[in-house]
């Protein structure tokens, strides 16, 4: 269960479990939740919250063996969120989980970039990651659904862009692993999931994870 990075520092005094429960009841589901994901998978790292989360988010505590984290993208994550960077998402179910609060970045979504797909066979996001191939430097990716859409992020990034990290959970039997092994292969920080399995509520989950150890962290 340990593959990746860890980031210096006590993660576990982060008093928020989830930002986006705000009524008593959402909260006590999400403790208890939260209080079975740390038991089965544990709690050292910032890594380890953030397998906890996406456990919970799809319901399976094996969803935490299959994340895999390079180049710290958690500390990569922190740090572009200091700085306002845009996060960009493939689709709109992404962009609209994210958490909107605790952090001042702008979340653009490809599939709204507004630009057919310029090359046949390609499709709406991966076009749309083109169209903002300008905004990608420095940026957050996350990328949930469309193994099309992360090809093209990993193409860009082979072609010179650089984003702060790139998410990485698509989901499917046709080309979803394949792109995320392209992903790790990259010399960026990123989160993405093993084999086929992953989704738009993994990448959700790793994203507001990152926002919410953020928001713990302008709090102390």
């Amino acid at each position: 269960m340990r593959n990746g990075s860890s980031r210096p520092g006590d993660m576990k005094e982060n008093t928020f479990i989830d930002p986006g429960a705000r009524t008593e009841a959402a909260r006590e589901i999400s403790m208890k939740s939260r209080a079975i994901a740390r038991a089965a998978i544990g709690d050292r790292t910032p890594e380890d919250r953030i397998r906890q989360r996406c456990a919970i988010a799809v319901g399976d505590l094996a969803m935490a063996d299959l994340l895999r984290f390079r180049r710290d993208p958690v500390g990569a994550g922190l740090d572009a969120l200091r700085g306002g960077a845009t996060i960009i998402t493939d689709i709109r179910m992404v962009q609209a989980g994210i958490l909107k609060t605790g952090h001042r970045s702008p979340i653009l979504c490809a599939l709204d970039a507004g630009t057919p797909p310029a090359r046949e066979g390609t499709t709406r996001t991966a076009a749309g990651f083109h169209a903002l191939e300008g905004r990608m430097d420095g940026a957050i990716i996350v990328v949930g659904n469309a193994p099309s859409a992360l090809f093209a992020v990993c193409e860009l990034i082979d072609h010179g862009r650089d984003p702060a990290m790139v998410i990485g959970t698509p989901v499917g039997f046709v080309q979803a692993a394949e792109s995320k092994e392209l992903l790790r292969t990259l010399p960026i920080p990123s989160i993405s999931t093993e084999g086929t399995r992953g989704g738009s509520p993994v990448a959700v989950a790793a994203a507001n994870e990152i926002i919410t150890f953020s928001i713990a962290e302008s709090e102390r």
